[in-house]
């Protein structure tokens, strides 16, 4: 059997452990391994080709992907779509192995739909925005880059007795932003899926002053788009000379953490496990173990944060 593997959106650490995984768990079950190269891109242009251990050999403690990742315009026309079929068919490719989040499972969903290519599925996004699952290949990471620099600026806001305004990635969801807030114990934390309030957020912050506050660490998610705003109601409302901190995309990159090296073993072993007798799944971690779930259940569901760690963040929205 001919299995590709191929990452496709934006990268996040815990893919190329993924890689390395994919390659020695084939060769394991007799298996021919290959990469399609720069996602679905590489999978138009036929950048497929055959891999080695000596293609992975090293990788496990990179970030990023070694076969490149891509988003592609092309795909949402359907003559580049049959072109990419056909490139897979003349490299006898038999299953997909895709990496990827939700646009990328959503362009797996019309790919199933037209050439019923086999397939099994990996979320890999450092958004944690896949519907029933709760871990994502990427974010342990991210967190942790994340609380690194938390954790460097509070040094500077603690020493100038300033507010810092600090922007996480995530699009549209709030994931890392409120992670982040309740683990990093930030004093303010706001997020696209609730409404905050200011003025709860202000009396607040006047009365902790009063009893000795000095500084401010407040963490915004980018999908907000308010971080400036908000750095200059620190210096009207509250009166502290502020600063805005846009961590981009430095929390995509880093050495994979252990939990991200660990689990990524297990999304794959358990993708190629199935692959032959219960194909066409994406694999997720819910509940403290791997499940199996159909692509459609995945693209027709909706994410929802969790609600014990809203409530823990309640207060920093001043709600």
């Amino acid at each position: 059997m001919n299995i590709a593997i191929l990452t496709s959106g934006g990268d996040s650490s815990g893919m190329n452990p993924a890689i390395k995984k994919f390659v020695e768990c084939c060769y394991e079950k007799n298996y021919t391994p290959y990469f399609i190269y720069d996602g679905l891109e590489g999978m138009i242009d036929g950048k497929i080709k055959k891999a080695s251990y000596k293609d992975v050999a090293g990788i496990i403690y990179r970030g990023g992907t070694i076969i490149r990742s891509s988003r592609s315009k092309r795909w949402y026309e359907k003559k580049y779509r049959k072109i990419a079929y056909e490139n897979l068919k003349n490299n006898k490719i038999d299953a997909l192995i895709i990496l990827g989040g939700d646009g990328s499972f959503r362009a797996l969903d019309v790919f199933y739909d037209e050439f019923k290519i086999p397939f099994m599925g990996i979320p890999a996004t450092i958004d944690n925005d896949i519907p029933l699952n709760e871990y994502t290949i990427g974010v342990d990471t991210a967190l942790n880059v994340i609380r690194e620099a938390v954790d460097d600026i509070r040094d500077t806001a603690s020493s100038f007795s300033r507010a810092f305004v600090i922007e996480t990635m995530g699009r549209e969801c709030g994931y890392l932003a409120l992670t982040s807030a309740v683990a990093n114990g930030a004093e303010m934390c706001l997020i696209p899926e609730v409404k905050y309030n200011l003025d709860n957020l202000k009396k607040r912050y006047l009365d902790e002053i009063k009893n000795g506050r000095s500084y401010f660490l407040a963490i915004v998610a980018e999908g907000l788009n308010i971080s400036y705003k908000i750095k200059e109601w620190f210096e009207k409302e509250i009166g502290f000379e502020s600063r805005v901190t846009i961590l981009g995309h430095i929390q995509r990159g880093g050495s994979p953490t252990v939990i991200e090296r660990l689990r990524t073993a297990e999304f794959v072993k358990t993708a190629l496990d199935n692959i032959e007798k219960n194909p066409d799944k994406i694999v997720t971690y819910y509940d403290d173990k791997f499940v199996l779930r159909d692509l459609k259940d995945i693209v027709n569901s909706k994410y929802e944060l969790d609600e014990n760690m809203l409530a823990l963040a309640k207060k920093l929205m001043g709600i």
